[in-house]
């Protein structure tokens, strides 16, 4: 069980660039933008997502609660959401640390593994699925607005389909939505992972189009079609534009398989050279300046 007191006592021993090193024993599950989701001290039955981006107490509990605004109206929606709860303690430095905990699902369940492993029947009706649940965002959206409308990230391997049917979507890490025609989340909360060098630059030309992609239907589909390049499953793209197509119906211009590959592409390039700055900047802060770098970076720190 990852109490208050246990996660407090794992974040003061955490070694961002050795964590596996740590007093209290911990597996790197998954890496986000801004997050990484580990495994801590053995328990099977969270998953923990760890945040080191807040100045703050109160800014963490601010985040923690639009946070959960989000999931409660994902779950309004019609999505199912894993259980969850959250968590904040002291960070080094004087930073403020959240934990968002959400239940543990089985890794062979998500679905950009289901792609390479299920036959085809199943992933096409897998994609139906998919589609249903984003659909269920846009008819809330339709129903809510202007007062509130809710963004989604759609995109494979948020989504875990369990082997009795249910689809469940785990990328709420990120509560993005508009309230009154404003966007709920402090935008400069999404930079905190970038280097410090470049976040005047990420700002004024990135920071927009992270911020809205989100809204817009079409976008979402392609982003999700995009990740079969990821995987490595290009012969998925056809039939998945055509089934999404069918689905959406007049609710959205048509997708197209060149503009989704060139949206692959520039996706690629841009977070490949994000990974390599923020690299870059670890390497300035731990190497050259003496400073500790908060996040938890994919690949082995060079001696």
């Amino acid at each position: 069980m990852l109490t208050k007191e246990r996660l407090q006592n794992f974040e003061t021993g955490l070694n961002p660039l050795a964590p596996q090193s740590s007093p209290i024993p911990c597996e790197i599950m998954g890496y986000g933008e801004i997050s990484t989701v580990l495994k801590i001290d053995n328990d099977s039955d969270l998953a923990a997502k760890r945040m080191p981006m807040f100045s703050s107490i109160s800014a963490a509990d601010e985040y923690a609660g639009n946070y959960q605004s989000y999931c409660n109206r994902l779950r309004e929606a019609g999505l199912n959401v894993p259980e969850d709860t959250t968590i904040s303690v002291n960070g080094h430095g004087g930073i403020t640390v959240l934990y968002i905990l959400q239940k543990q699902l089985p890794p062979e369940r998500f679905c950009h593994k289901l792609i390479h492993s299920e036959a085809p029947d199943y992933i096409s009706g897998m994609v139906h699925l998919i589609v249903k649940e984003i659909e269920k965002v846009w008819t809330y959206n339709a129903e809510h607005e202007p007062n509130l409308k809710l963004a989604i990230d759609g995109q494979l391997s948020n989504w875990v389909l369990l082997e009795s049917g249910e689809l469940l979507f785990i990328d709420t890490s990120t509560p993005l939505m508009h309230e009154a025609g404003r966007e709920v989340l402090d935008p400069e909360l999404l930079i905190q992972s970038a280097p410090s060098f470049l976040r005047w630059l990420i700002r004024w030309q990135f920071l927009d189009d992270v911020m809205s992609r989100y809204y817009d239907r079409r976008l979402v589909y392609t982003d999700l079609i995009a990740n079969l390049y990821k995987e490595q499953q290009p012969e998925l793209v056809t039939p998945w534009i055509e089934i999404i197509n069918a689905e959406t119906g007049n609710r959205m211009e048509s997708l197209d398989k060149k503009q989704i590959e060139s949206y692959y592409k520039e996706d690629k390039v841009i977070w490949s050279l994000f990974l390599g700055l923020r690299r870059l900047d670890r390497f300035i802060k731990t190497k050259l300046l003496g400073q500790r770098y908060e996040f938890v970076l994919p690949g082995k720190i060079k001696r």
